[in-house]
């Protein structure tokens, strides 16, 4: 998908002595999450569960779908 606004890798290097994903434990249940919506993001209703997936006539970007629905999960 384009068009949206994309948050940046948890695996890239940021100002912090470690990557923000080694903060989180291999056994958080985040990461259950995360996969889940990674892979069935393109087979979700994303309408139906009442995401919006056009951009504002504003013309600044949306954010993701699978962005914002990881943070409402």
């Amino acid at each position: 998908m384009s068009g949206f606004i994309k948050g940046e890798s948890r695996s890239q290097a940021t100002l912090f002595p470690e990557c923000i994903d080694d903060y989180v434990t291999e056994e958080n249940a985040v990461r259950v999450v995360d996969v889940f919506v990674d892979v069935f993001v393109d087979e979700l209703d994303r309408s139906g569960l009442g995401f919006k997936t056009l951009p504002e006539a504003t013309g600044r970007l949306a954010y993701h779908p699978a962005m914002m629905l990881k943070l409402y999960i």
